[in-house]
């Protein structure tokens, strides 16, 4: 599959030809950010902190926060790598201070190698000095410390050139099941559907920036369709992966949700259809997924209005139920002039909520059987949710928070705070 790369030097998204002479300059990253993760994880390089001269860790560590990224560039130590990994960084990447001794501490799933190359062989110092090592030694030394190599063809990089097909699959066979991914020259989106065939992903910049290839046809590539009319099946999914429906994408309708930033599907009987054009009920694409087979998508979406169901249910299946349920009851009633709900009254008196969150919290941790554990956690749930809703804060807003949390590979000790006293 595809994975764009956005490559900083002074605060700024940069294209450079051979790693020095600036091609395009494409501004803040943030937006560029936004457009390229509906495609899946995205790749950060620093390039400042890789040539040692500054770095832009302030501006990353905002990215992280904002969609699954793979960061790179000046991570030579245990602390620099532990200190991305535990921002959320979904991958760090490494170069040449992939050693044994530093990967044997880290979690191999989240570490990408990366090996630059010309003509095979290993090129260090800003790709200016040739190592005399072998990219399939390196491969077989560290394959089984890493969960994937970032292999960079420099003498094709920025030059649009297409990149070395026949070299990649000697690097794919040489890695096993070690994910590789292939940088430097992918220019078509043929060339994307031949490196996924081999097992491996393509990152690309410059193509990506110049418009020789669109994202959305990048995307496509690697897809395929055992239907008789070529359509995708299209599970439509919320921000926390409930399904609201099955719909279908084409590669017309797929490529406009993807520029868009829309719900947008191929109707089998009325053509292109974007959600909630007349309904009002509208969708904004965070992402599209693709299974294992290359047949069928996942969109998530930031559904609006009454739902995605035409019958005016959140979902085909019914309304929601659980804490989705209560949310959506929750940003109704907060919006509301309905001071008999307890809801409203105590969104309207912060001290009444904080009190009622401390002796929820109190009530919980004394509970003892598990009808009484259930009872109090759901007390203490609701009114956590009513402090949430006040502020604007979703649900899905804090399972991603907890999602970073997980990420994280340094901790803390659980420890007691000393006690406040309340006047």
């Amino acid at each position: 599959m595809i994975i764009p790369s956005i490559d900083l030097e002074g605060g700024r998204t940069v294209q450079l030809v051979e790693g020095e002479q600036l091609a395009i300059d494409a501004g803040s990253p943030q937006p560029i950010l936004e457009r390229f993760a509906r495609v899946g994880e995205v790749a950060v390089i620093d390039l400042d902190a890789a040539k040692g001269v500054s770095n832009n860790e302030a501006l990353i560590l905002d990215l992280c926060k904002r969609a699954r990224i793979r960061v790179g560039g000046g991570i030579r130590d245990y602390e620099t790598a532990c200190k991305w990994l535990d921002a959320g960084a979904a991958k760090i990447i490494v170069g040449t201070s992939a050693e044994p001794e530093l990967l044997s501490r880290l979690p191999k799933e989240r570490v990408q190698v990366a090996l630059d190359s010309r003509d095979g062989e290993i090129v260090t110092h800003g790709w200016r000095k040739r190592s005399g090592r072998s990219v399939t030694s390196r491969i077989e030394e560290l394959k089984d410390l890493c969960g994937g190599f970032l292999l960079t063809f420099v003498e094709r990089e920025g030059k649009l050139g297409g990149t070395d097909l026949e070299q990649a699959a000697r690097f794919v066979d040489a890695a096993g099941s070690t994910r590789v991914t292939i940088a430097g020259g992918v220019t078509t989106a043929d060339e994307v559907a031949t490196l996924d065939r081999l097992g491996a992903d393509a990152q690309v910049g410059m193509a990506l920036y110049n418009g020789q290839l669109p994202l959305d046809a990048a995307f496509m590539a690697p897809l395929v369709s055992d239907r008789a009319d070529g359509l995708w099946p299209t599970v439509v999914c919320s921000e926390r992966g409930t399904a609201l429906g099955l719909a279908y994408s084409s590669p017309a309708s797929l490529g406009e949700a993807l520029r868009s930033g829309r719900g947008v599907y191929q109707s089998r009987r009325r053509g292109l259809w974007v959600k909630g054009e007349s309904s009002g009920n509208s969708q904004e694409l965070l992402a599209v997924d693709v299974d294992c087979d290359r047949d069928t998508l996942r969109f998530t979406v930031r559904q609006k209005g009454a739902g995605f169901c035409h019958q005016g249910t959140s979902s085909c299946w019914s309304e929601d139920r659980g804490l989705e349920r209560l949310e959506r009851r929750l940003s109704a009633l907060l919006g509301s002039e309905d001071l008999e709900s307890n809801s409203v009254r105590l969104a309207r008196s912060p001290s009444l909520l904080s009190s009622k969150l401390v002796e929820e919290a109190q009530e919980l941790g004394e509970a003892v059987t598990a009808s009484q554990v259930c009872h109090e956690a759901a007390d203490l749930i609701y009114f956590a949710m009513v402090k949430a809703s006040q502020a604007d804060i979703s649900m899905a807003d804090i399972e991603a928070e907890l999602d970073r949390r997980a990420l994280k590979v340094s901790r803390r000790p659980c420890e007691a705070k000393p006690t406040r006293t309340q006047s």
